[in-house]
């Protein structure tokens, strides 16, 4: 009994405040209080032997000092000198005083609105407590005398005279679930100041319950809300197995599975393992760093265990005169000093429910006793009488702010969701396990804002010098994705770098991003680059190299035509036909300057126009090539057959119609080309790293080498019948001249094929502007570069007699 005075209204608090398996110590310290004989029937045990303690306590078994002893001789008889022993757990006493903070609380309440003129006046509230353990049977005799208004005590029989009103029950939803049991039957009001629930919201079994804590629905939310802020995707959960542990398991998986945050291990803790050698076995097996678990009073001077208190941990002594006071205590001695998890001396969730608690249950009362006095006004004056069960319709509607502004509802559907403080326990100073808040959680607040953290406020064990990491595996950076890891959770991955023009841009990235054609990766694979246009430019050195030869060659062939045209009247120009040599040197020029069209930025038109001058200008040079070697092999024939047969193949120059029938031909082709599938204007924004390529794209592939093998038959019947006339005798060797060129002409071409396909981008522009002028070019100097040597620096040779004193000589020699 806490408060024993006879008064109208009664609070009845059931808490525990000592565990189980120190029952019986505990029973021996009470009934010593009032010197009430006690034989403990058990083992011996020689702490009940202290007199000065337990001086009421007798034991009945004899002492087993010679235990030992015993043993010893045992081991000594069977010749064992090597044993193994382990041993077992005792169960020492120890009290849960943080739940005696919550009788504290309760004498607060209902000290402060007993002081309220304002609420309850002209009425006191009082109140009683019970305590039991959680394993232990409910002793349901004390709790019905407590309720009828009787309180069994040893020595006493102290009769209140008045019947409880409410009773609180908790901390432990077991506890209040099985005081319902009993409260139930006959409707008496039940509120329950532990944590929320589930089980007791459940009004067809528990009608009569009401919970005063807010909604816990937020609470796994908010633990991975802290996850998430420090980058915590490898945790280990360590559960109670009763059933708020059990409930809260899969909730936390739920809210973790959002983020994909993976579990290391899962214990479930059991009540019955108090070494937890399983759980100590599966932290030291794994790597994880982060472990979430979810599991002034000397003012009253007549309470017992506020005496217990300070005589168990102020070394002080019971009074003779009272068995609620002490002496011979420190001086100055505070319960400030005690570490905190003997005594919490900062206001508990429980104690702050039990607070709301007690003034939900004045308020409650306050409106029945008006809506009653209301109705004995309107009636015939009788006394007030009224039962706990009354009690009920106000209770569901009470919702008021408390002194301290904050609102409590106790109605189900109206009631809040909790909202949370963070705390942070530093080591300063030791061993005390100050409690520092350090943030807050609001489910109320806007996603990315719920929650709110100081962290320059935490402090971090003593082995963390920074706040602790805890990963699986370390993050996959830019330039990389994640790969999972086979058969492991997926919080456990392999970093692998982004394929070929893809990119990741952030962390942990799932997939690579491909970068747009019109974009490339750089070489980190962090961000896609713009792709500069890339062809055969003038200013490109290539490009510059080749445009420079064209030209020259060029002049060259101009220079090489004037000289033929100015010294036209000469032997050298007028022997194997003057025209065909100016029709073949105009196709070379042609050809040099064609070449001009694959270098720049291309266009259709240069498209067009660089696949077909190239077809009919080459076309041109080759049939007049063919011609040429024709009109020596008929000229050597008609020097040795009759001039009769031969003379009208020479005078009317037929070999010399090659060059319009081939052309046409060719034309011919290209016009097909042309009207089927022409050149276009292409872009190839792979083949190059970081250029887009802008290039002439064939079209028809088959039309084109249509023209490349007309212009290759061709090439090829011109070298037959050069390497035919090679030994015919001539003035100025021009049948080997012609074999030569066309030698070179066509190994030009045969390696032009196999480079131009293995080449991409500018490079196989570049080989076919090459090729281009590497086949002309040869055709320019093996033909015509010796005749201008003659022109030019032997013009002695270039004489009629010189040269029929060489065709005698020649024919000589041809018929020897």
């Amino acid at each position: 009994m806490v408060k024993a005075t006879c008064v109208p209204s009664y609070v009845y608090l059931v808490i525990p405040i000592s565990s189980p398996c120190e029952y019986l110590l505990v029973q021996a310290f009470k009934q010593n209080l009032y010197r009430f004989p006690q034989l403990n029937f058990g083992r011996f045990d020689p702490v009940l032997s202290d007199h000065r303690r337990f001086p009421a306590v007798y034991q009945v078994a004899p002492k087993d000092t010679a235990l030992a002893l015993a043993m010893v001789a045992l081991m000594v008889h069977f010749s064992w000198n090597w044993v193994m022993y382990k041993r077992l757990p005792i169960m020492y006493v120890s009290y849960n005083f943080n739940n005696y903070q919550l009788v504290i609380a309760l004498a607060f309440a209902v000290e402060e609105i007993n002081k309220n003129p304002h609420l309850l006046p002209n009425t006191t509230l009082g109140f009683s407590t019970y305590s039991t353990g959680e394993k232990d049977k409910f002793d349901f005799r004390n709790l019905v005398f407590s309720l009828s208004g009787e309180d069994l005590i040893f020595n006493y029989n102290c009769k209140r005279g008045i019947q409880t009103l409410v009773a609180l029950s908790g901390p432990s939803g077991t506890i209040s679930s099985e005081c319902a049991t009993l409260f139930d039957l006959y409707r008496f009001p039940q509120l329950n100041f532990g944590r929320f629930d589930p089980v007791l919201s459940d009004h067809c079994r528990f009608p009569a319950v009401y919970q005063v804590a807010p909604k816990d629905t937020a609470l796994a939310l908010a633990m991975v809300a802290l996850m998430v802020h420090f980058s915590w995707n490898w945790v280990g959960l360590v559960i109670s197995e009763e059933e708020s542990g059990l409930r809260m398991l899969p909730q936390l998986r739920e809210e973790m599975s959002k983020r994909r945050i993976c579990t290391a291990f899962e214990h479930l803790v059991a009540l019955q393992d108090p070494e937890h050698a399983s759980l100590h076995r599966k932290i030291r097996n794994s790597v994880v760093n982060i472990i979430v678990i979810y599991v002034s009073p000397a003012k009253y001077p007549e309470d017992y265990y506020l005496a217990l208190l300070w005589i168990k941990y102020f070394n002080c002594t019971f009074s003779e005169s009272s068995c609620v006071t002490w002496k011979n205590c420190p001086a100055n001695a505070s319960l400030e000093w005690l570490p905190r998890f003997l005594f919490e001396m900062d206001m508990l969730e429980e104690s702050y429910n039990i607070y709301n608690a007690v003034y939900a249950v004045a308020h409650a009362l306050h409106e029945m006793l008006i809506d009653q006095a209301e109705a004995q006004a309107m009636g015939n004056g009788s006394k007030l009488v009224f039962s706990p069960s009354q009690l009920h319709p106000f209770l569901k509607n009470t919702h008021f702010n408390n002194p301290a502004g904050d609102q409590v509802i106790l109605d189900e559907p109206k009631r809040l969701v909790a909202e949370y403080d963070i705390v942070n326990f530093w080591n300063f100073p030791e061993g005390l396990r100050q409690v520092v808040k350090v943030g807050t959680f609001s489910p109320y607040e806007f996603n990315g804002h719920q929650l709110s953290l100081s962290t320059d406020m935490i402090e971090w064990p003593i082995a963390f010098t920074e706040t602790p990491q805890s990963i699986c595996s370390d993050s996959c950076g830019p330039g990389f994705r994640k790969s999972p890891q086979e058969g492991s959770p997926a919080c456990c991955f392999d970093c692998i770098p982004c394929p070929e023009n893809e990119i990741s841009n952030r962390t942990d990235m799932e997939q690579c991003v491909r970068c747009p054609d019109h974009q490339y990766a750089n070489m980190e694979k962090t961000q896609c680059l713009l792709k500069s246009e890339s062809f055969l430019d003038y200013q490109d050195p290539l490009g510059m190299a080749l445009a420079c030869s064209a030209v020259s060659l060029s002049t060259l062939t101009a220079a090489i035509t004037g000289i033929f045209v100015k010294h036209h009247h000469t032997p050298i120009v007028k022997a194997n036909n003057r025209a065909l040599s100016y029709i073949l040197l105009i196709s070379l020029n042609c050809s040099f300057l064609c070449s001009l069209l694959a270098i720049g930025h291309p266009n259709t038109a240069t498209c067009i126009l660089q696949q077909t001058t190239f077809a009919v200008v080459f076309t041109v040079a080759v049939s007049s090539v063919l011609a040429k070697t024709l009109t020596v092999v008929l000229a050597f024939s008609a020097a040795t057959s009759s001039w009769t047969r031969m003379r009208p193949w020479l005078v009317s120059g037929r070999p010399n119609f090659l060059i319009p029938l081939c052309t046409l031909i060719q034309l011919i082709v290209c016009g097909v080309w042309l009207g089927t599938s022409p050149p276009f204007l292409d872009t190839d924004a792979h083949s190059e790293h970081g250029h887009i390529l802008i290039l002439c794209n064939k079209g028809s592939t088959s039309a084109f080498y249509c023209v490349l093998g007309f212009l290759g038959s061709l090439a090829l019947a011109s070298f037959t019948v050069a390497f035919l006339a090679r030994n015919l005798p001539d003035t100025f060797n021009e049948a080997k001249f012609l074999t030569f060129s066309m030698l070179l002409f066509c190994s030009v071409w045969l390696t032009f094929l196999p480079v131009y396909h293995s080449t991409q981008g500018k490079t196989m522009v570049a080989v076919e502007v090459f090729s281009s002028l590497a086949s002309s070019a040869g055709l320019l100097g093996c033909i015509f570069v010796p005749k201008c040597y003659i022109i030019l620096f032997r013009p002695h040779r270039n004489s009629l007699p010189a040269i029929r004193g060489q065709t005698r000589s020649g024919r000589k020699k041809s018929s020897q």
